[in-house]
């Protein structure tokens, strides 16, 4: 439907930014597979999904930017009560990979953005002050990044500067994996 009401009002779609994520934060121990189900199905189900139904006009019009949001948690940290959340993200890097081949001859390009800690409403949600100071500690730029850090990375890949890369996950997070 969302893609059906893009075309209507706008006739192409030139840049799909894949977004939508969950993590709710639960034990390995404890997590059923409800809970498993529901973030791999949001998480990277949802990036097939939306990535498969705007192909087609891409591939008409030869040109697309695809962005994918993936996370440091699924490129080289772990997190305590994310194992469903990593393996998401990190199937995401997977997904950019390959999609990246698929669609680079009809000149779309896929990439991924990792984010480190960001400053978001879900943020607060499962780190107590003593967890989110030790986690601005660690991270060299001793701050959490802000949704702007990252839709400047977005913007630079929806652009034109950015047509010859495709297939890379670029990480944004203060230099956290860097150590």
């Amino acid at each position: 439907m969302l893609v059906n009401e893009t075309l209507r009002k706008y006739k192409k779609i030139d840049i799909l930014v894949n977004n939508a994520g969950i993590y709710p934060f639960v034990n390995i121990s404890e997590m059923t597979e409800a809970q498993w189900d529901q973030v791999i199905n949001v998480n990277l189900k949802g990036v097939f999904n939306c990535t498969r139904n705007v192909i087609p006009n891409m591939i008409k019009n030869k040109h697309g930017r695809i962005i994918n949001i993936a996370s440091i948690a699924g490129v080289s940290v772990g997190f305590p009560n994310l194992v469903h959340y990593s393996a998401s993200k990190a199937g995401i890097m997977g997904f950019t990979r390959a999609a990246a081949l698929d669609l680079a001859p009809h000149k779309i390009t896929v990439n991924a953005v990792a984010p480190g800690a960001i400053l978001t409403p879900g943020t607060h949600t499962g780190l107590d002050k003593k967890q989110t100071h030790n986690l601005i500690q660690a991270i060299p730029e001793k701050r959490m990044g802000k949704p702007v850090d990252i839709a400047k990375v977005i913007a630079f890949l929806a652009s034109e500067d950015s047509e010859y890369i495709t297939g890379q996950t670029i990480i944004v997070d203060g230099g956290y994996t860097d150590q």
